[in-house]
This record gives structure tokens, sequence and C-alpha cells, in this order.
């Protein structure tokens, strides 16, 4: 397949490392002030793979405070322990998604999960961020632990690949994950030689990243492991070959055509709002753990 027509690509991002935390070797080509638009995301970190030596002590993020967002969780290997000041908690694994509103504000805390952390292994996770609406940025905080078996999938035209339904609704096949705006992502699994379309409005904003692999987009654009493709909004199609055995996550979705206001962990849309947060988790107002109050 050698098509030359599609949504023009706009830009091919190379992430930035970091260290997150004691437990996330992190790979994240947004934000950064080359990305024009990808609207409604905010962030992406990929960590790993890494490897987690055993320990008693599992590794992670201390408690630490959101207010105006969505993380969002994709675990490829290991497992993840979540928990927060809104009462929620779970684990995650292998084909598991998190989704998680922090809305009006809480605390949480992610750590390598405790079994995983005594036998050690291979972690490999992105975490996404992403925005909502003004009117839902103090909506209550809200916990989305689907299972991987709970994600449905489909397939490639030639049968080859498998294109999971995480949210919004793809070749008529709806996702499990609730949205405040329309949003499509979709975990895509790609055996090499395999050809396809990824077919989405035009006027959703569309971003690519590659887990995984390589590919060649349109017949002679390429795009490796660890990078970031941002498409332009002339088109419906994104056309793709897997140059090698390739996972990708496709990011689509309406814009969010509002103000933004960021300091660290809260999103909002004045600053004004951004004091407000701020104060309200130096006074506790986002909760505590128990061994913490």
């Amino acid at each position: 397949m050698t098509p030359t027509t599609g949504r023009r690509i706009f830009q091919v991002i190379d992430g930035n490392k970091k260290f997150v935390g004691d437990g996330f070797d992190v790979t994240s080509p947004m934000p950064g002030p080359r990305i024009r638009q990808l609207s409604p995301f905010l962030l992406i970190d990929h960590t790993g793979p890494m490897p987690v030596a055993p320990t008693e002590s599992p590794l992670g993020t201390p408690p630490h405070p959101h207010r105006g967002f969505e993380t969002v969780t994709v675990v490829y290997e290991g497992h993840l322990a979540h928990r927060d000041t809104a009462g929620h908690s779970g684990t995650l694994g292998p084909g598991d998604v998190q989704w998680m509103t922090a809305g009006a504000g809480l605390l949480h805390e992610e750590r390598h999960e405790p079994e995983f952390a005594r036998r050690g292994g291979t972690l490999e996770l992105l975490q996404l961020w992403v925005n909502v609406p003004a009117r839902d940025k103090m909506a209550p905080p809200r916990y989305q632990n689907i299972r991987g078996k709970a994600i449905p999938e489909v397939a490639t035209a030639d049968g080859r690949g498998r294109i999971r339904v995480v949210s919004g609704t793809y070749e008529g096949v709806a996702g499990p994950a609730a949205t405040f705006s329309p949003i499509t992502l979709l975990d895509v699994h790609l055996p090499a030689g395999t050809n396809t379309t990824i077919s989405l409005p035009a006027d959703y904003n569309v971003g690519l990243y590659v887990v995984q692999g390589a590919i060649t987009m349109h017949g002679n654009r390429p795009a490796v492991t660890k990078q970031l493709v941002v498409f332009g909004w002339d088109s419906t199609d994104v056309h793709l070959t897997a140059t090698g055995d390739t996972v990708l996550v496709v990011l689509a979705g309406e814009p969010i055509e509002e103000p933004l206001a960021t300091y660290g962990p809260f999103v909002m849309n004045t600053n004004r709002e951004l004091v407000q947060a701020i104060a309200d988790f130096e006074s506790g107002g986002m909760g505590q753990f128990p061994e913490d109050e």
C-alpha cells in the first residue's frame, strides 16, 4: 500500500527523558513548545520498559494533588497499585486501563503493586493527561478501573492486527471509558507487514504515539518507538504500514477551545482558579490519607 493522500503529518517529535518519583523511568514527548495542537490531550509519559529489582518497599510516586483534568494509564507490562483521597483504590496489570478524573481535587499515589515489587520484573506503561471542559473541572472525582477483557477489539481489514477501543466509538464499536468530551482512544497492535487505515472525524485533533516498533505513514513517512506524530485536519484517514511488530496509541478528540491555565498538577482556565487550587491543597481541602491525619 503506497497511498499519498491522508491527514497531513504536522510533526514527528522525540520524547525527553526524565524520572518521576522513585519508580518511573519516563520518556515524555509532550507537553513541549514544538506541539501546535493536540487538545484535549495535555501530556504523554511513557514509562519503560524498565527493570524493577525485587524489593519489599514498592517504588513509585508519593501522594500528590490534582485538579481539573484526568489521568489515563495503559499498562503493557508489570503491575501498579493506585489509591486516592476520594476513597478509590485498585491494581492494574497488562492490558488494563485506569481512567481517573481528578475533578474538584484529590491526592493520589501510584506505586508498583506489592507482589510485583517483591518478585521484580519489567514495567512498561503509558500515562496521559486529558483536559476537561470548564463546566466539568470541579466535578466529583471519579475512578474507572477498566480490565483488559472489558475492552472490545476491532480487527484490521487484513485480519492480522487488532485495535482495542478504550473510549469513543470506532467502526461501530464503543469503548468502555466514559469521557467529558468526545475522545477516541485506540490501543493498536500490528504485526510486521500489516497495512491499515485509521479513519477518524476530520475536525478531531489526532496524534499517534509509537509505544514499540516502527511504522511508515502514507507510504513514505517513518516513525519509530517513542516518537509522537501530530496530524493536521485536512482528511479523515491515516494510512499505516507496520515495518516491525508494532504497538501504538491513537489519541483523537474534539478540541476544547477554551483558555488554559496550568501550574504543576493543576489544570484550570484562569490564574485565579489556580490560586484557589493551591490554597485548597495547602489547607487540606483535597483530603488526606489516614496515616497522615
